[in-house]
């Protein structure tokens, strides 16, 4: 009997030792059924296309590519690349590797499991190609998409300024600078001598200075989604772009560098409510009403905190492209949340 249930005890343990094959046999009949197979149906990407119709946002950038000639990538895969590329902050060389072998990244550009992908060349002659303008025209049309789904509350809006940084040393400009003549390197000067033209110094306070832009931007706050936005040299103060990203109804939350007779009157022409915080020396503060406005603020100060600080590239106008596709990427990802799900419901 011992002997019999050792040699059992062998087998089982032979059986358990032999290696799996190394390919199994998978019955799939279209590209479809594999990809529903791996990626999973709450996958974000699965509701960034149930919330977005991509093929009707990418019509109007076919006009940017010729009817003549050999039929290249369709606009509409090139848009989908380069958001995964902004969402998961890839470099060129990074996507041409995600969209090659990360298969649900694959999934959502629309590439078929043999077909060939794009280079790491073709994401900067893509984006060239589209330009900032397009851009900005996707920016508003998602965000028409998303306000259609009740993501935009409308009544209260909090603007603000954050520091965005192309260069952290300049001291080869500077030793040219002094070589030239001048007396020191600053911003009247900078532009002869940085590699982006268009970056200025700017500085929140004695000690945060930095070179390069500022992204400058109002967000609804019932979600947290970015409304409108602006770049502007650092050196410009934020207050001189209340004009251009102002809402057009509700109240306007804001720091105490907004506080001035200038920008109070845009909102008062506008309509607007003004809650910006006053200034110490303000004969009109209100403490306990500031310290109200800073805690409703609060929750949605992370949308600049956490924002993007680097400059992927130089000059005023590709810095706002990558301002653009940040913040529908922001709202996207926000929009993935607080929209419901029509399958789980």
């Amino acid at each position: 009997m011992l002997k019999y249930m050792h040699r059992i005890l062998n087998q089982s343990y032979k059986t358990m030792q032999t290696p799996s094959e190394k390919t199994s046999k998978m019955l799939f009949g279209t590209e479809e059924e594999l990809f529903n197979s791996i990626i999973d149906i709450n996958h974000p990407f699965r509701r960034v296309t149930e919330i977005v119709d991509f093929e009707s946002l990418a019509g109007p950038m076919r006009s940017c590519y010729s009817t003549l000639g050999v039929h290249g990538i369709d606009v509409e895969r090139g848009v989908k690349a380069l958001l995964i590329q902004f969402w998961e902050s890839y470099s060129d060389r990074e996507m041409e590797k995600a969209i090659r072998e990360n298969i649900s990244v694959r999934w959502f550009c629309g590439f078929g499991l043999m077909e060939p992908t794009p280079d790491y060349s073709y994401f900067s002659k893509l984006r060239k190609r589209i330009g900032t303008k397009r851009i900005a025209n996707m920016f508003k049309s998602i965000n028409s998409i998303l306000e259609s789904h009740g993501l935009f509350g409308n009544v209260f809006t909090f603007i603000d300024a954050s520091s965005i940084i192309t260069k952290t040393a300049l001291w080869e400009e500077r030793d040219k600078a002094i070589k030239d003549g001048e007396e020191k390197l600053n911003n009247s000067n900078v532009n002869k001598y940085a590699s982006d033209r268009d970056a200025r110094w700017g500085a929140k306070s004695k000690h945060n200075i930095w070179f390069g832009y500022k992204r400058h931007e109002a967000v609804d706050m019932r979600y947290g989604l970015v409304k409108k936005l602006a770049v502007t040299p650092a050196n410009v103060p934020d207050f001189n772009t209340v004009k251009s990203i102002c809402p057009k109804e509700g109240a306007v939350f804001a720091d105490k560098i907004y506080d001035n007779k200038k920008t109070n009157n845009i909102f008062k022409g506008k309509g607007i409510h003004v809650s910006t915080i006053k200034k110490n020396s303000n004969p009109d503060k209100n403490k306990d009403l500031d310290r109200w406005r800073s805690k409703t603020r609060m929750p949605f100060e992370n949308t600049f905190s956490k924002v993007e600080k680097r400059a992927r590239y130089r000059g005023q106008t590709k810095v706002l492209f990558q301002c653009f596709i940040e913040a529908i990427v922001h709202n996207l990802k926000k929009a993935v949340v607080f929209i419901p799900d029509p399958i789980a419901s």
